[in-house]
């Protein structure tokens, strides 16, 4: 799990689940996280929100739970919040990382 002490070393295309201890909707998502980052060939990563983990979540203006954010290489691509179908996750991310590889090309 990531924590305050490990996250700023991430590399590539990264999907870290920030979730909540008691969160239904948090545990739901994981393996739909899990299967599309397999997909998409990129790494899954899950944060516990707590106390071990406050400067990642201040860091990337994480305001509940479940949110999912997009980085590549620490840089943040794309933040959503609350439970998200498997649909438009896969299209949420496909489209981060192309406008991302699109602007990485100029």
């Amino acid at each position: 799990m990531l924590n305050d002490k490990n996250y700023s070393n991430l590399s590539g295309y990264s999907i870290i689940e920030v979730m909540g201890e008691s969160c239904v909707s948090c545990y739901t998502m994981m393996p739909i996280l899990e299967d599309i980052s397999k997909r998409f060939d990129i790494n899954f990563y899950v944060v516990e929100a707590n106390e071990e983990s406050k400067n990642l979540i201040n860091q990337y203006d994480v305001t509940s739970v479940p949110s999912i954010l997009l980085l590549h290489d620490n840089e943040l691509l794309g933040l959503a919040r609350g439970y998200q179908p498997n649909e438009i996750l896969e299209i949420w991310i496909d489209a981060k990382i192309d406008e991302h590889k699109r602007k990485m090309r100029y």
